[in-house]
């Protein structure tokens, strides 16, 4: 969605056609009952994933609604839109401007909110301060991606082969130049001496595309998201050389090394949170945080977290916008270092 611990010298930055359920709750006890007599939320909400189908916004979103719905903590119908463009600034600047007292609508993001605003080369004017930051929800990992047939079987041979030259290979991602998966991909080679502004990447709106474009020969290494190659890597259409985490990941991750583990001290945790219009009224904010926090604590959400291969890690709203400040210190500093920043 990322925590950058180690900032210091480490790259890390940086992204259900759905499930609308009309659910009524008669139990008083949910945030949703509660919050009915005062009005909020009277029609369907919109939650959007600023990107294409298939990446991890877009599943973190249907994963959201889905759950809200089936749970009936959410009263009213969810519905999950994609608004893809520009790694996500197109849709920022659309409601930054346009949706800024927009209760009904909310988006899930991650690092990129952070990383967009502050880049170098195409540059977001709006970012995380002209919203409002409702909670976190998980963490993911980011992951070195190769086809099932690739010649390269580990993260060395593919840095062997950029030190070489670094333009040969073309390395694609499910976001903007600068940003999220652009950073994931360059981390590795960037720590083994590789000078990152030589390494040709190609961006796609969405780790979906980015995932057809590598399967359909345009690409010979995505950076992404772990959890969103999971059902490829089960499938066996693809190998993950290397996950970004401290430690190996569990379930269908077990076999793959960590970056560190091949001698790149390349680590990159992705947070991922929802957001809400930054003139978002204090009925809407309240209703939500209790709606938000009733969901992280429920199985059936621990469940979908566990099913999709994130981690639960949650931050309500207090706390994740105190989060987003830190963060947007470290990319600073990163993006300075890299001298990426605007």
């Amino acid at each position: 969605m990322f925590s950058i611990k180690r900032i210091s010298a480490v790259m890390c930055a940086g992204a259900l056609a759905l499930s609308l359920g009309a659910c009524s709750s008669k139990e008083t006890a949910s945030p949703a009952k509660k919050e009915e007599g005062t009005g909020y939320p009277k029609k369907a909400i919109s939650v959007v994933a600023p990107s294409g189908a298939g990446g991890g916004w877009d599943l973190t979103a249907r994963s959201f609604a889905k759950v809200l719905s089936e749970t009936k903590i959410v009263s009213q119908p969810l519905t999950v839109e994609n608004k893809p463009g520009g790694g996500g600034a197109v849709f920022m600047a659309e409601y930054a401007t346009q949706q800024a007292e927009n209760n009904d609508m909310l988006f899930v993001n991650s690092p990129p909110i952070i990383i967009n605003n502050l880049k170098k080369e195409g540059n977001s004017p709006y970012g995380y301060k002209n919203t409002t930051p409702l909670a976190q929800l998980t963490k993911d990992f980011g992951a070195i991606v190769v086809k099932a047939d690739s010649p390269f079987k580990d993260l060395q041979s593919v840095l062997e082969e950029v030190k070489k030259d670094p333009s040969k290979l073309t390395f694609a991602g499910g976001s903007a130049p600068g940003s999220m998966d652009h950073l994931i991909s360059i981390l590795p080679a960037y720590k083994y001496g590789v000078d990152p502004t030589k390494i040709k990447y190609v961006s796609y709106d969405g780790g979906g595309e980015a995932i057809t474009s590598l399967l359909g020969g345009n690409a010979d290494v995505i950076g992404t998201d772990a959890s969103s190659v999971k059902e490829f890597l089960k499938a066996g259409k693809v190998r993950v050389l290397a996950v970004t985490a401290a430690e190996r990941l569990s379930g269908d991750y077990k076999d793959v090394p960590t970056a560190k583990e091949q001698g790149v001290d390349a680590e990159f945790t992705i947070w991922r949170g929802v957001f809400g219009p930054e003139k978002m009224s204090k009925e809407a904010k309240s209703y939500w945080e209790k709606a938000i926090d009733k969901l992280v604590k429920s199985p059936e959400w621990k469940k979908e977290v566990e099913t999709q291969g994130w981690e639960l890690e949650y931050k309500n709203s207090a706390d994740f916008k105190t989060f987003l400040g830190e963060q947007d210190q470290q990319v600073q500093q990163l993006l300075k270092a890299l001298g990426m920043q605007k």
